[in-house]
């Protein structure tokens, strides 16, 4: 009991302290911008900015906690994107119809990654690299390096669209509730840091829920997100296949020992993937109104970085939904802010290689203590 309760309170003070850090980033670059940064606006747009990274950082959770890694995200979204968009343009599909392409597409892809990772013994990084090359080649064959767009109105309002008002106060008053009856259960159980958290997650959608009011309302892919985070969420904490990917993770010998299908499992992890990929895509073509073969080029590496700052161990057995979100907010204020001030690409890409040197260090340092 005593360990359990040392890992879920460093757990909850890696959350606090997430927040505190990506607080901070966003006063400094508040300022810095001549508070153009936190301005209902740029807000909205630095939202729907981290919202691809997001669903896709949901999956790659999952896939680091079982200790592999998927380095093809970026093509695979590119390429379920892609197909949709042809799909909808070329062949005049329903968007609905376009949307299933794309589903299929990345099921397909998630399918072909997982029965080479569990069943061939062909390590992760070797079939996911292969697959960023192939994906990425696929889709510059379909769309012979031309444009494809634009797509139908139905279909861009997944990446455009707002949700009205009258949902976005209902969302609101359940997050509330849910966040402060989980408070009140740890206060009564003495766990203050825990209590703490929940009570500024209440705030913090409290503030998100009027900063979105402020502009136009909520936008359709941070209702995405949330719904794909807490399915996910759901899943890895209640469901015994997400016990199982923490074991296979933390110790594979013993999980095979405890009777755990470990090739079967990894597998569904990558169908998890593939299914998360083709939303993202969907998303991703749908705030472009377009698709093209550069799509979503090193999306993989912000996607990794977003889970690694978000306290996943690359070493496996660790990782939290909600976290890894917190880390893909960072990574897109750093984006957001350092563009708003005209930062150069270069330091751009150096200050961000830094930060997940950084963060995988310290991982590493807290594994070995």
């Amino acid at each position: 009991m005593t360990a359990k309760f040392s890992l879920s309170k460093i757990g909850n003070v890696r959350s606090l302290t997430l927040i505190a850090a990506l607080a901070c980033i966003c006063i400094v670059f508040h300022f810095a911008t001549d508070e153009v940064f936190l301005s209902a606006r740029n807000f909205s747009n630095l939202m729907r900015q981290a919202s691809v990274v997001g669903i896709v950082a949901c999956g790659m959770v999952m896939i680091i906690v079982s200790r592999e890694i998927d380095l093809s995200a970026g093509s695979a979204v590119a390429l379920a994107g892609g197909l949709a968009a042809i799909a909808n343009v070329q062949f005049q599909m329903h968007p609905a119809m376009a949307i299933g392409v794309a589903l299929a597409a990345g099921l397909l892809i998630g399918a072909i990654n997982g029965l080479l990772v569990a069943y061939t013994r062909i390590p992760a990084f070797i079939v996911t690299l292969g697959g960023l090359l192939v994906y990425r080649g696929l889709i510059k064959g379909f769309t012979q390096g031309e444009t494809i767009g634009p797509v139908s109105e139905g279909f861009q309002m997944f990446g455009t669209g707002f949700v009205p008002s009258y949902i976005v106060y209902v969302v609101l008053a359940i997050s509330i509730g849910y966040f402060l009856y989980h408070a009140f259960n740890n206060f009564k159980n003495k766990n203050m840091i825990n209590a703490i958290k929940y009570i500024v997650f209440s705030l913090l959608a409290i503030a998100f829920i009027m900063m979105f009011l402020n502009y136009k309302g909520l936008p359709v892919p941070v209702l995405i997100v949330l719904i794909v985070a807490l399915v996910v969420s759901f899943v890895m904490e209640n469901v015994p296949f997400g016990r199982y990917i923490f074991a296979i993770g933390g110790n594979r010998e013993a999980a095979f020992y405890s009777g755990i299908n470990i090739r079967k499992q990894i597998f569904r992890v990558y169908i998890l993937m593939g299914l998360l990929i083709a939303i993202a895509g969907i998303v991703y073509t749908a705030q472009l109104g377009s698709a093209t073969s550069a799509a979503a080029r090193n999306l993989e590496l912000d996607v990794i970085a977003a889970c690694v700052i978000g306290g996943c161990s690359l070493l496996g057995g660790r990782g939290n939904i909600f976290d890894a979100l917190c880390g893909a907010l960072i990574m897109a204020s750093l984006d957001n802010g350092m563009s708003l001030l005209n930062v150069q690409d270069y330091i751009q890409d150096v200050i961000k290689g830094v930060i997940l040197v950084l963060a995988v260090g310290i991982d590493m340092l807290n594994k070995k203590n």
